[in-house]
């Protein structure tokens, strides 16, 4: 992924103003932390339809909305890097801070990186605060017979964090807040405890020497207390997960432990261990730490008494005769040989750097866990060789009764047949793709492509379904094949269901297709139940939207057909592309004329300028360009596919010669516009902007189907007949938005109607967040967030209080540390239909996809297939 971006020119005068030297003005701070390359110029898109609207808002919101593909400069875009049509993943959303300044807040830092003055900078804030707002909080109590001077429970300090209007949302948030200042020496603990606890028994007093308010002081800036409020809730989560592995294992709650355990998803030294090993491995670990570069952890020849992982900083591996011999850093592990060889130390292990932070597993601990792995693990074999490993596992959480629980085995590994046939030997006669409880099914379906094409899949069913038992008596026999076959139906009405008309036009599905229901129709037992389970595929399911309004849905309708009819399938997929579909290519000659020509999503290049070989004339050889607005040309290949949806917003397709590739320039349009449409945006609220958006991108993102997203991820190129259109088009409006938010403030003269526009695209930000379209949000809010707009002081400066303090509240939700905490833990409280963070959502699933393998030992890894399991069916 790159990211890329200009300046503007709307607002280069206030920057000059400023001077070089000149600080940010307070309350920007962390919009500044985002400090990405600035973005792609100008952009062009297809013009949006005008949406529902009552009289004049309507005509006024479609002539904005036209607008909208029109602008420059940005702080964040998604870039699809290599040659047109190839769509390689998502490497990861990466965040380049800028450098710090005298009045910035480093929020990227974890607490042992932050440093202590900001800490307790920030307490002092904090304490002047609370004695000018709740001066008889702090005072003497008496407990269990002691006396406590100048103190508060912990119950207290944090009931009054939710309640002084600080932004601070949650009892966790400032349970947070608490611990960093504990772990920074400003809060202490009457009994020097270092676990902060919120309860009226425990007591806490600040470092009141230090502390103290000045006489004449007060509070004098608002502004500062919340960017310090927002610092350490920052450093909340980091702190919170070190006191976890902190306290003793027997101690730490169902919370705590499952906060380890994400942590350890995305450590790189237990990345192979199945999630179950990591929930153990979660109850067992402990912190430890060292201050000092030099320090020997332990010899060689010691005897092996634990297993460490890197949490933080690095350590260099010594031999005897050999000397250094290896440095490992975070991530990294050492210390397990010995404990599984039962053999002394091999090496000598130095501390490479001061405060250094390792998670430990100790013998004991380390060796049940293997034990337990072991014992709970099924290899089944053929002629010698493994064909399927199972683990036994507990069916539903721990928390739930024994009497709601069962044991049952999940598919750890096998080959594609016998993952096959487990699966239809274990699965329920009403299983659905969607069961909390046994997702084998959905698992399966969803992910098979990845490892089994379709035919193979066809062939397979066909062949199981034939099949007939060669034991037992004949009664035995034809009740197995009943079921059996009962069990196949079921399958492929949940096939049918979940991929729809992507299946049409598949020879090998719709051959499995008419088999079967030929093979059914002969059986009495059999012809009733693909009746009925065509009638549920067609029944309606209205399904909300994300701005309450409900989706229209086909009427049912009586048929045997597996597959939907023409009128229902476009009723269905809205506006979803298909492979097939035909699209309008836009292809642009050197002297900036276009031609069109009508294509299937997934032409070829070599497609693209056969069709337009009559009209390019034989003066030459032509290839096909893409040009972005700075001027680069990067020449396609031929069998490449896809390219004209895969394209940037600043890029254009151009047919040339080889005469005329040396004098090719951009577009015009490429280059931007020249002045923005706040008059019309003043005229539309921010709400019903936010509704109107909302609906649109409510409309392309459910034409996402979640197979479209693995094969994004795996790459289309091991797929044939596929696209990934529907899934470009979501990004290509991520990228839109953002850049329009930018530009448009950019290209507003006036600072006050530039403060006005930019108090409205706050608003509209927040508006969009309350309608559970985070991927708008995040445009919205990485638009403001450009460095070209947090560069404008003075614009900034004239902002109401309260729109800055909703501003410093919403851009919480963009903090990338601890792998997007905010985002994932606000996500998990919101209830179906959300538009997800796109973006975020497709590096996860690269992480799942990279970080482990498909193939090992000649074995589908199939525990990596849930993981992948994550998509728009899960949002809708």
């Amino acid at each position: 992924m790159k990211v890329r971006g200009t300046g503007a020119a709307g607002a280069a005068g206030e920057a000059a103003r400023r001077g070089p030297g000149a600080p940010l003005a307070r309350g920007r701070q962390s919009a500044r932390r985002g400090g990405l390359e600035p973005g792609a110029g100008a952009a062009r898109s297809p013009p949006l339809p005008p949406p529902a609207g009552p009289g004049a808002d309507g005509n006024r919101l479609s002539v904005l909305l036209k607008k909208m593909h029109l602008f420059r400069s940005s702080s964040y875009e998604i870039r699809l890097e290599g040659e047109g049509g190839s769509l390689p993943p998502i490497q990861g959303i990466r965040w380049t801070p800028l450098l710090d300044t005298e009045s910035t807040l480093d929020y990227g830092h974890s607490l042992t990186q932050a440093s202590s003055e900001k800490i307790w900078r920030a307490g002092k804030l904090l304490f002047i605060h609370l004695t000018s707002t709740r001066p008889g909080l702090i005072r003497d109590h008496k407990h269990h017979l002691r006396h406590h001077r100048q103190c508060c429970s912990g119950k207290e300090l944090v009931d009054w964090l939710l309640s002084a209007g600080l932004a601070v949302q949650t009892r966790s948030q400032a349970v947070g807040i608490c611990q960093v200042l504990v772990d920074g020496g400003v809060l202490t603990h009457v009994k020097q405890e270092w676990h902060f606890q919120d309860k009226d028994t425990q007591f806490y007093r600040f470092a009141e020497l230090e502390l103290s308010p000045e006489p004449s002081a007060g509070l004098r800036d608002a502004e500062e207390l919340l960017e310090a409020l927002a610092f350490l809730a920052q450093l909340g989560p980091d702190a919170l997960l070190t006191m976890a592995l902190r306290k003793p294992p027997a101690q730490r709650t169902e919370d705590e432990l499952e906060l380890i355990f994400e942590e350890l998803l995305h450590i790189k030294a237990v990345a192979h261990l199945s999630n179950s090993v990591k929930r153990e491995l979660a109850s067992v670990l402990m912190f430890e730490s060292h201050q000092r570069a030099g320090t020997v952890l332990f010899s060689q020849g010691d005897k092996g008494t634990s297993w460490y992982i890197i949490w933080k900083g690095s350590v260099n591996v010594v031999t005897h005769g050999k000397g250094l011999v290896a440095t490992l850093h975070e991530g990294d592990d050492f210390g397990q040989l010995a404990l599984v060889n039962d053999a002394p130390r091999a090496a000598t292990i130095i501390l490479r750097e001061d405060n250094c932070h390792f998670l430990r597993v100790d013998k004991q601990d380390f060796n049940r866990i293997l034990k337990d792995v072991e014992a709970n693990t099924m290899r089944l074999k053929e002629h010698g060789k493994v064909v399927l490993v199972l683990q036994k596992n507990l069916q539903g959480g721990s928390n739930q009764p024994a009497a709601a629980r069962s044991s049952r085995y999940s598919v750890m590994a096998g080959t594609p047949e016998k993952i096959l046939e487990h699966l239809l030997e274990f699965m329920r006669l009403d299983a659905t793709l969607y069961d909390p409880v046994d997702t084998l099914l959905g698992d399966f379906l969803l992910t098979y492509t990845v490892f089994m094409p379709t035919s193979q899949l066809c062939r397979a069913l066909l062949h199981h379904f034939r099949a007939e038992p060669l034991e037992g008596s004949e009664q035995e026999k034809a009740t197995y094949s009943l079921h059996k076959r009962r069990k196949i139906l079921r399958l492929v009405s949940q096939w049918v269901l979940l991929y729809g008309r992507l299946l049409q036009g598949d020879r090998s599905t719709t051959a499995l297709l008419q088999n079967l229901a030929d093979l059914a129709s002969r059986d009495p037992r059999l012809g009733g139940l693909v009746q009925e389970q065509a009638q549920d595929r067609r029944r309606p399911r209205a399904l909300e939207n994300g701005d309450g309004s409900v989706s229209p849905q086909p009427k049912a309708r009586s048929s045997v057909n597996w597959l939907a009819s023409q009128e229902e399938a476009i009723l269905n997929s809205s506006c979803a592309l298909r492979a097939q579909d035909k699209v309008p290519y836009e292809i642009y000659r050197p002297d900036h004329s276009c031609l069109i020509t009508v294509l299937p999503v997934n032409a070829s290049v070599r497609d693209v300028l056969r069709s337009l070989a009559p009209r390019l004339g034989r003066d030459g050889e032509h290839i096909l360009v893409k040009v972005n607005s700075a001027g680069d040309k990067v020449g396609l290949q031929l069998d490449a596919v896809g390219v004209f949806t895969a394209l940037g917003l600043n890029e254009r397709l151009f047919a040339v010669s080889l005469e005329e590739l040396g004098g090719l320039t951009p577009h015009p349009e490429q280059l931007g516009p020249h002045i923005g449409s706040s008059e019309t945006l003043d005229l539309i609220s921010s709400k019903d902007l936010a509704s109107h958006l909302t609906d649109y991108d409510w409309n392309l993102f459910k034409s996402i189907h979640q197979v479209e997203m693995i094969h994004y991820i795996v790459g289309p190129q091991k797929f044939h007949d596929v696209t990934t259109a529907n899934l470009e088009r979501v990004m290509r409006r991520f990228n839109e938005l953002q850049y329009w938010v930018a530009t448009e403030l950019c290209l507003c003269p006036e600072v006050g109607r530039r403060a006005q526009l930019l108090r409205k695209f706050i608003k509209l930000a927040a508006h969009l967040k309350e309608q559970k379209n985070l991927n708008s949000f995040f445009a919205v809010m990485f638009g403001v967030s450009n460095t070209a707009v947090s560069r404008l002081a003075k614009t900034w400066e004239r902002l109401p209080h309260k729109i800055r303090k909703l501003h410093s509240v919403l851009e919480r939700m963009l903090d990338p540390s601890w792998n997007h905490r905010v985002y994932r833990l606000a996500v998990a409280k919101l209830s179906p239909p959300i538009i997800p963070f796109v973006p975020l959502l497709l590096k996860d699933m690269t992480f799942i996809h990279e970080g482990n393998r498909t193939l090992a030992e000649n074995l589908i890894n199939f525990e990596k297939m849930p993981g992948s399991k994550v998509g728009p069916g899960d949002s809708k």
